[in-house]
């Protein structure tokens, strides 16, 4: 019971039906609900998110879905006071809520494929804006409103989700790269302006996972080839696997921990 009594909001976690693959918000949920955790989920997918709740507390977890579109602060502040009246306080905020890479259609664009779509030569305002909206924004506004609530406990611990691609380049997915680059930087921030208050920030990196989000890259021979080829433990991650990342995070045992990355992605960028 290592997050016994904690109550953990935790984003883009609708995804956590025991019977499918699970995205690594869902698999997070399972995981602190099993630790003792008091979990939320919030997620914009109202009918997986309730499911994923209900299986949680039938297996004797604790778990509640509330609807939440990280990119609007109104949504946000809502769901605050939820969780203020109903469950008294807040002790963790994941940030993990997030979008695929875009499939770029790369005649409209000029670009000789679709890969090649995603580099900064054919990237659009448009493209860049969504991606920045979800995932800077969403993580900004969380962090935001969750700090009054955070203050209140004397403390506590805010994790929020990037990726590789928010500490190394990559061929493609600028967007997508600048996005999560932007959450690497905010965490460390946060983390700076809010060590006095115990409030601990740390971003988590994932490195190629099996996902809902990422199916095509483990299904498409061609491409699960080219990435099992960059990855020196010869795999993609479980879901499960990034979420005992958080559960460190989320948990007493990393109470010296602010400000830093936990990259987890089988070698890729030790390379």
């Amino acid at each position: 019971m290592r997050l016994n009594n904690k109550v953990i909001l935790i984003t883009g976690a609708a995804t956590g039906l025991s019977d499918e693959i699970q995205g690594i918000g869902g698999a997070a949920a399972w995981k602190c609900a099993q630790e003792g955790a008091k979990v939320i989920i919030g997620d914009i997918s109202d009918e997986m998110g309730k499911e994923t709740a209900n299986q949680i507390n039938e297996m004797g977890g604790y778990a509640r879905y509330v609807h939440l579109d990280v990119t609007n602060e109104n949504k946000w502040i809502e769901t605050y006071e939820s969780i203020d009246s109903i469950e008294g306080k807040l002790n963790v905020l994941v940030n993990n809520a997030g979008t695929g890479i875009p499939n770029y259609d790369s005649s409209s664009t000029g670009a000789r494929s679709p890969e090649e779509a995603l580099m900064v030569e054919y990237t659009t305002i448009e493209g860049l804006d969504s991606q920045l909206k979800v995932h800077a924004q969403g993580v900004l506004l969380g962090m935001k409103h969750a700090i009054p609530l955070l203050r209140k406990q004397k403390g506590g611990s805010i994790i929020n989700v990037s990726s590789i691609h928010g500490i190394v380049g990559t061929h493609t997915v600028t967007a997508y790269q600048a996005a999560k680059g932007a959450v690497r930087q905010l965490t460390k921030a946060a983390a700076v302006q809010y060590s006095k208050e115990n409030i601990r920030v740390n971003s988590v990196h994932p490195g190629f996972t099996k996902t809902p989000l990422t199916t095509e890259l483990f299904t498409n021979p061609e491409l699960h080839s080219d990435r099992i080829s960059q990855i020196p433990l010869g795999r993609f991650a479980d879901s499960e696997e990034i979420a005992m990342g958080i559960v460190f995070l989320a948990s007493d045992e990393s109470s010296y921990v602010t400000g830093s990355e936990l990259i987890i992605d089988g070698g890729v960028i030790a390379q």
